[in-house]
């Protein structure tokens, strides 16, 4: 590998038996705020969705996000920025997780994991094949 490549940051989702560790484990304490933050955050930004399973994914650089489960595409509105998009429910899940976690690193400034995590997810949306549709919802 040359000097200035860098590897690619990978997705992997969490086993079924490992999914109790999942929030502990990336936040600590503050674990049920943040998968109630994202929840609400989809919720707010897709008025079709009505919740469900989620899967949860570790990434490869440290971070992690939350996904809905199901197979289908969520239209997402931010009336904040003027974006509408039609987003696959990974896409959905990451926008969702990135508003959750931005939201409560700016409401509690001394938490510094709700910070780091979001620099490693947006690291990870910026790679993504459908990146520039969550950066232009997250904008």
């Amino acid at each position: 590998m040359e000097h200035n490549e860098q590897k690619r940051i990978v997705a992997t989702r969490v086993p079924d038996g490992k999914r109790i560790g999942f929030f502990p484990r990336y936040f600590g304490r503050h674990m049920l705020l943040v998968e109630n933050y994202v929840y609400a955050h989809l919720s707010r930004l897709c008025a079709d969705y009505r919740g469900g399973l989620w899967d949860y994914v570790d990434l490869s650089n440290g971070g992690c996000y939350i996904t809905p489960s199901a197979p289908r595409g969520y239209t997402i509105v931010v009336d904040g920025n003027g974006f509408t998009g039609r987003l696959d429910a990974e896409c959905a899940g990451v926008v969702a997780t990135l508003f959750a976690l931005s939201h409560l690193s700016m409401r509690f400034p001394g938490v510094e994991t709700f910070a780091r995590r979001f620099h490693q997810l947006r690291d990870f949306a910026c790679e993504h094949p459908d990146g520039n549709l969550v950066l232009a919802a997250i904008d």
